[in-house]
């Protein structure tokens, strides 16, 4: 299995944004590590349930700085890895010799 380095770093990096969202939540507003991790996937997932809300001004701040960079990231990841599947699906279809059972056509020049 070929390592997609790219992906890696994607992905390590939005790990990074979750981590360091769940400490500045857990510092300002006062939730707990489960709390704080939940707020900042349920945010970057769009899917947003209103059952934690940001009180203070500096949680509020961080939630408009963290929509907007934490939605782009997870369609970043989405987009990846659906190309990586997109490509790994045409390697495979190029690696594949006729005989596999498929009929080639042959057209004929008028």
């Amino acid at each position: 299995m070929e390592i997609k380095w790219h992906s890696i770093i994607v992905i390590f990096s939005f790990i990074l944004l979750l981590v360091g969202g769940t400490f500045i939540y857990h510092n300002v507003e006062g939730w707990g590590y489960l709390d704080s991790t939940y707020f900042m996937v349920i945010t970057a997932t769009t899917i947003g349930y209103g059952d934690l809300t940001p009180q203070t001004d500096i949680g509020k701040i961080t939630t408009i700085f963290y929509s907007f960079i934490g939605i782009a990231f997870m369609f970043y990841m989405i987009d990846s890895i659906i190309l990586s599947l997109i490509s790994r699906r045409i390697k495979d279809d190029k690696t594949k010799s006729p005989s596999d059972g498929r009929k080639l056509r042959k057209f004929k020049k008028r």
